[in-house]
Parts: C-alpha cells; sequence; structure tokens
C-alpha cells in the first residue's frame, strides 16, 4: 500500500467518470455568472454534465432561445473555464 498526496488522491477521485460530471457542473455553477451575465444567470435553473453534453434548465422561454442562439459560444466558454475539451453539445432543457 503506497501513500499518496491528498492532492494526488482529490486528482485520481477526480477522474473517475462517475465523479467527474457532477464535479465539473459544480465548478461551472460557481461562476456560471461569469460566463454567461447577471440576467442569464438568474434564470438559468439547474446546469447538469453527462458525458460530454452539458444541460441547461430554464423555464423562461426567451431566454431558451436565446441560450440556442449561443449554443457555440458556451461550449467554448465552460471548456475554457474547466480548463480543458469536455463539452461537447449543449443541451437547453
Amino acid at each position: 500500500m503506497g501513500q499518496y498526496s491528498m492532492s494526488d488522491a482529490l486528482k485520481h477521485f477526480m477522474q473517475n467518470p462517475r465523479y467527474k460530471g457532477p464535479m465539473q457542473a459544480l465548478q461551472i455553477e460557481e461562476v456560471w455568472e461569469k460566463i454567461m451575465g447577471k440576467t442569464i444567470s438568474k434564470y438559468t435553473d439547474k446546469i447538469q454534465i453527462y458525458g460530454t453534453t452539458l444541460y441547461i434548465t430554464t423555464t423562461v422561454a426567451p431566454l431558451k432561445q436565446e441560450l440556442l442562439y449561443q449554443k457555440e459560444q458556451i461550449v467554448q466558454r465552460v471548456n475554457e473555464i474547466l480548463g480543458e475539451n469536455t463539452i461537447k453539445e449543449v443541451v437547453i432543457k
């Protein structure tokens, strides 16, 4: 049994696909206002990641339309924040 530093243990834990998506979703939620602005952040209900897809939930119809037009920019901004090309697709619900 080897010894690991806390940093190495957390990195190993974060690479597990079971936990990686939810942890990245939390990271995105923390900076969502910075990524998208106050108004969009205020009316976004939920952010989830499954595999390489980012799911954004909102009940505001005009916001859904706006987010549909911004899908490519959302992918770019989120991947920039995560520091890797994790997100390939955005689904607006």
